[in-house]
């Protein structure tokens, strides 16, 4: 919570000054309302002058008046710390959090992400407006009103003497059972947040299952489970108030007859009995919202620490110090290959199974590089290492002849554009989806993008056209719709290289056709026009769409089974060959064995120029 107040207080230090400092007069004006009030009882009510009644009523009025102004300051104070400090630390997080790497995000988790965003940032809020309504007023009151009430008469104060420990004695109890359960209390509600993030995202599968009552079962047992901790840290705090309640209550019993006993000896006056009860009831109800706000406290520090757990934690992957990279010239007698990988490898985690695994390719600038392989064979892990969503655990990734990274990030990713597996849209409108990757970009290069996605028929059938609404995530289109509008956003700005992460999935054979079909007719038109030539890597489970590919990588369990074209390695790749065997119709078999017939004549070479590492190929 320091750590917090430090880093971003610094801006509302004033307001964090003149709060308390308005409190500190109100507490000053409510230690002298008792003795006010003494005088009115003794030289007023006692003495049957109406006049002094009177007097002491008006002085009370206006010290009321004047205590509940300085209030109202200090509440604008707190709400003006509270609610900067909660933006800006919220603000914070969210500017680090899209920061951090993939691999710092897949460890934290998004819901846990989320609801530290949110309910901690609440936590802390909370904790700083009433540290700057409070933590001023409610021990300066106890401390302030224990003095007064000893200097109107030390017998009874000995009376404080034992109230005030008994009361600490039940505060350090009930404390020191609650303050595990509050971290406790933040992971349940972690568990929650993923549970409802599952159930929601996934709502069309769940129902497809018929997992409903599974669901509904799953999520009820996380709410149970937090409740429960919950009610364990309530009967636990229940016990506070009516306990220092009690003690004090009894405290005023005590006082009062001891002080009647004083009254009818004249030791003390009636007004110097009132006094005293009224600071021992002050000073004791301090004592139990000081507890309160230990509790809260505790749950903020709780949430702090999770806060400053994100906050401290350093990116894997950063450009610090990283100049541009001067891209290669057209027509340049040595070109420099558009991506080189050399014995790149890559794993989740120390002691984790490497996900890529020694991978050694190279892919000449305007040409095209297919990467195909079964679930789970690392190939949209290897795609990430290129745009650097990744960092390679060993070896090198280099994109137009540099490392990726000495490439500072956002050059980095405006010459590579990714598009995902998973279509994602925001909500806005299309035109505002489509110029994230260049916001000046006109409405003929948005159009030409378009052209080039095979999306311009299904937009221009819009009543608003570019500027037709998107929903969140996309759900007023179809899921072919949504990826061929997210190739449309990655053509955008004209990138040198462009990953396309499995995102025709989705798309039918001829649609599929015809994009990559307008891709090569990008490529070769940029290369014509003397710019340099697109570039692209197209990541599938489907032999048809990769098959053309000038280089097609085979991936098996991250390691690389097969390089080359598709005629080489449907003759000397038997993964490969396995794939095209459960895809391709007879008829294109029967061709393909046509073809690579003279490959497999005796006297022959057994193997042509293609990489087949997979044993047994």
């Amino acid at each position: 919570m320091i750590e917090l107040l430090r880093r971003f207080g610094g801006k509302f230090r004033r307001y964090m000054v003149i709060g308390p400092a308005c409190k500190l007069i109100e507490v000053i004006f409510d230690l002298l309302t008792p003795l006010v009030i003494a005088q009115m009882i003794d030289k007023g009510i006692g003495s049957h002058d109406v006049s002094a009644v009177i007097h002491y009523g008006m002085l009370l009025a206006a010290m009321a008046v004047i205590g509940i102004s300085f209030t109202l300051v200090c509440q604008k104070m707190a709400a003006l710390t509270s609610q900067g400090m909660g933006t800006d630390i919220r603000g914070a997080l969210y500017q680090h959090i899209n920061k951090l790497s993939y691999a710092e995000l897949d460890r934290f988790g998004t819901p846990s992400l989320i609801t530290r965003i949110t309910n901690d940032v609440n936590q802390v809020q909370l904790a700083v407006a009433l540290g700057v309504r409070m933590l001023i007023r409610w021990p300066f009151l106890a401390v302030g009103s224990m003095c007064a009430a000893l200097a109107i008469d030390l017998k009874l104060g000995m009376i404080f003497l034992i109230c005030t420990p008994a009361i600490g004695l039940v505060f350090w109890f009930v404390m020191a059972r609650c303050i595990p359960y509050y971290k406790q209390l933040q992971a349940k509600l972690d568990r929650i947040a993923l549970i409802c993030r599952e159930g929601l995202s996934g709502a069309r599968v769940v129902r497809a299952f018929v997992r409903e009552d599974h669901e509904r079962e799953r999520f009820a047992q996380a709410a149970d489970d937090q409740a429960n901790t919950a009610i364990a840290v309530g009967k636990l705090s229940s016990i506070l108030n009516p306990v220092t309640f009690l003690v004090m209550n009894l405290g005023v019993c005590a006082i009062l007859w001891v002080g009647g006993i004083q009254v009818n000896v004249g030791e003390l006056t009636q007004g110097q009995v009132m006094a005293f009860v009224n600071y021992m009831t002050q000073t004791l109800t301090s004592i139990v919202y000081v507890a309160n706000l230990v509790v809260v406290f505790t749950k903020a520090s709780a949430s702090a620490s999770r806060i400053n757990e994100v906050l401290n934690c350093e990116p894997s992957i950063t450009d610090e110090g990283n100049q541009s990279v001067a891209l290669p010239k057209p027509g340049n007698v040595a070109p420099v290959p558009a991506l080189s990988l050399s014995h790149a490898s890559f794993s989740f985690g120390a002691g984790a199974a490497n996900a890529v695994n020694d991978v050694t390719l190279e892919l000449p600038l305007g040409k095209t590089l297919g990467i195909i392989g079964g679930t789970g064979s690392g190939k949209s892990t290897l795609v990430s290492l290129i745009s650097r969503l990744y960092d390679a655990s060993t070896g090198s990734v280099s994109v137009m002849g540099s490392d990726v990274r000495t490439w500072p990030l956002d050059q980095l990713r405006r010459v590579v554009a990714t598009v995902p597996q998973r279509a994602s849209l925001v909500s806005g409108t299309i035109r505002s989806n489509l110029t994230w990757r260049d916001e000046t970009a006109t409405d003929e290069e948005l159009w030409a993008a378009l052209d080039m996605a095979q999306a311009s028929e299904f937009v221009r059938n819009k009543p608003q056209g570019l500027d037709a609404p998107v929903e969140a995530g996309g759900k007023n289109f179809s899921g072919g719709q949504r990826q061929r509008l997210t190739i449309a956003r990655a053509l955008v700005g004209s990138p040198q290289v462009l990953i396309m992460d499995d995102s025709a999935s989705a798309l039918d054979f001829k649609t599929d056709a015809a994009l990559r079909h307008a891709i090569r007719e990008r490529s070769v038109r940029g290369a014509a026009e003397g710019g340099l030539p697109l570039t692209t890597v197209i990541v599938s489970q489907r032999v048809s769409t990769v098959r053309d590919a000038d280089v097609i990588c085979v991936l098996d369990h991250g390691s690389v089974a097969g390089l080359g074209t598709h005629d080489e390695l449907y003759a000397t790749c038997q993964l490969y060959r396995e794939i095209c065997q459960s895809q391709l119709r007879r008829e294109e078999l029967e061709g393909q064995r046509g073809s690579t017939a003279p490959a497999l004549a005796p006297g022959a070479p057994t193997a042509p120029a293609s990489v087949c590492a997979k044993e047994g190929c």
